[in-house]
């Protein structure tokens, strides 16, 4: 079954209003088909994290050194990030994503066949590079969805994303314990390859919204980080987060060889337990589409810190570390959904380039993070690396608190109007909140909600 290859964008005005609520015929094949693409793609970042000890056993180096693997991929996502994302912009996104995973295939392949722990490195960068096709694809779905619906098809393609975050762990170190650590990265390699012919088949052509010049769209890039104070809370965030994430699930595996004795095939069955992390994508997209959003995200930076709190305490049991996982992990990914939300909605003519600050911000966050817990880990231990996730979230949380307490916007108006001049002012952010909402050019329901913070503050004033 093929879906029917389209360019016009769902909800378009010209389709009409009835047909702007009904999602095109082939859009749930296609979600699916990005939904399992993200999975598997996402997955190439963290098939090394349960393999650290045996990568360290098999390149005769240090089990901080082989952290540093962890760091690499992480990094070289980064760079993807920052500069082949916003290629999104100016190629068809087709075409860019299935020639990217062909490049995914290569590093993959050579990794698998590296001979020292030097080109392996070097190839950990070019996968992480490479694998950025998940964040041409995220966007590519909110760009096809009708925007009244954006927030449920945006979080079933997250849903694939995190299960390939979650499954890859337990997957290599089956693979692992099978055939040896390095066998995961030819299986993968050939799964890139099926992935890119089939991609190619299925996806409709996504040409970009305007023709605009490399160059311009990284400055252009830099600009949107200056003019939305929006990007730049939600991607710090986000980037506490994922650091936090990271940083745990970087030393998990030597805790549980270390501490507990766990078996490769033991430690799969315990990364498999955080793969009930994926229905946060799914709950987190129907909070933001109900105007839950910042609610949500709050909810989600406080489990955070208390999944660290919890492992950190309970680093005796297993069952709690594996207990932290999965609270770590729904935290993780529904703050990922509900912030991506608010931030696709800035701009709809540049999607990719505010994903590309997004995730680059996060991931190195993220990157950070695990250098640093492999560092901790091996000179004070899981202690250390409890405080440090835990540190993470709190400081998430202070920014999502000085948000609430006092939104910019809301100051902004609080402080230059007078009293007899409030009413006008929440009326016109409303107004102005629906005319948006009609063109498509912003979330009306994030605007509907910034507005509502207007009326408080002026109350409050």
């Amino acid at each position: 079954m093929t879906a029917t290859p389209t360019t016009e964008r769902p909800g378009d005005p010209a389709r009409g209003a009835g047909d702007s609520a009904r999602p095109p015929a082939g859009l749930s094949v296609i979600i699916l088909v990005m939904a399992v693409a993200c999975g598997l793609t996402v997955a190439n970042l963290y098939y090394a994290q349960p393999l650290l000890a045996l990568m360290a056993s098999s390149f005769h180096v240090s089990q901080g050194t082989a952290a540093i693997v962890v760091t690499a991929t992480q990094l070289g996502y980064a760079a993807g990030l920052a500069f082949l994302v916003p290629l999104g912009d100016v190629l068809e996104n087709r075409k860019l994503a299935c020639r990217t995973l062909v490049l995914t295939a290569i590093a993959l392949g050579v990794a698998a066949l590296a001979p020292n722990f030097e080109l392996f490195l070097v190839m950990s960068v070019a996968i992480g590079v490479t694998s950025v096709v998940v964040q041409i694809l995220v966007p590519f779905a909110a760009q096809l969805a009708p925007p009244e619906q954006r927030g449920k098809y945006v979080g079933r393609v997250m849903s694939g994303l995190l299960l390939g975050i979650l499954l890859a762990r337990s997957l290599s170190s089956v693979t692992a314990a099978a055939w040896g650590w390095r066998s995961i990265y030819l299986i993968s390699a050939v799964a890139m390859i099926v992935l890119s012919a089939v991609l190619w088949r299925m996806l409709p052509q996504h040409p970009p919204a305007a023709a605009v010049r490399y160059g311009r769209l990284l400055r252009s890039a830099v600009q949107l980080v200056r003019d939305e104070p929006i990007l730049r809370r939600r991607a710090m965030g986000q980037a506490l987060m994922f650091g936090a994430f990271s940083c745990y699930w970087t030393s998990i595996a030597y805790e549980l060889v270390d501490a507990h004795h766990l078996t490769q095939l033991r430690i799969a069955v315990f990364a498999l337990v955080g793969a009930a992390g994926a229905a946060a994508a799914l709950v987190a997209g129907h909070l933001g589409d109900r105007g839950l959003g910042r609610l949500g995200r709050g909810v989600a930076i406080a489990l955070g810190a208390g999944a660290m709190v919890l492992s950190g305490l309970g680093s005796g049991s297993v069952i709690l570390l594996a207990a932290g996982a999965v609270l770590l992990d729904l935290a993780t990914q529904g703050n990922q959904v509900l912030s991506q939300r608010d931030v696709y909605a800035l701009r709809e003519d540049a999607r990719a380039r505010l994903n590309m600050v997004y995730m680059t911000s996060s991931f190195i966050g993220g990157a950070i993070a695990s250098g640093v817990s492999g560092w901790l880990y091996e000179s004070h231990g899981w202690g250390a690396v409890a405080i440090f996730g835990t540190a993470l979230p709190l400081a998430a949380f202070a920014i999502w608190l000085q948000e609430l307490i006092w939104p910019p916007a809301a100051a902004r108006a609080a402080a230059g109007a007078r009293p007899s001049d409030r009413p006008a002012i929440v009326a016109e952010a409303t107004d102005t909140a629906g005319v948006l909402d009609v063109a498509g050019v912003r979330d009306g329901a994030g605007d509907v909600a910034e507005a509502r913070d207007v009326a408080e503050a002026c109350d409050s004033a």
